[in-house]
């Protein structure tokens, strides 16, 4: 079993940087995956980013690539994701989620999930 805690949600203004932080109870497998979510009020929750237990591999969204960067480091058990350049429609609850071997974007896919935080983008 695998707990995720997710950190460093926040209100900031528009072009503003923020950096999430997820932090894992137990230490991953070499198999996993990690990823983020969001979901606005009233939406469904949609994939951001996600990336492979070594870092060779990471997938965007397209509505965030170029502006947030995931990255992990293993021996913190903690995976990160850098928010540049802020918008008011990045607005919505961040979640951390893990799965085993391949990236994909279906958060059915994803076996374990953190509580979510708030990120906020004031205009």
């Amino acid at each position: 079993q695998v707990q995720l805690v997710e950190s460093g949600g926040g209100l900031v203004q528009s072009g503003a940087s923020l950096r999430l932080s997820c932090a894992a109870s137990a230490r991953t497998s070499r198999n996993y995956v990690m990823a983020w979510f969001r979901q606005a009020p009233g939406k469904e929750r949609f994939f951001v980013a996600a990336i492979t237990w070594s870092g060779d591999n990471t997938y965007y969204a397209d509505s965030v690539k170029g502006r947030f960067t995931i990255s992990r480091d293993n021996a913190k058990n903690t995976v990160y994701l850098q928010m540049s350049s802020l918008k008011p429609e990045d607005t919505a609850v961040y979640y951390c989620a893990a799965r085993s071997y391949r990236i994909t974007t279906d958060r059915t896919t994803y076996d374990y999930w953190g509580q979510g935080t708030q990120v906020t983008v004031s205009s």
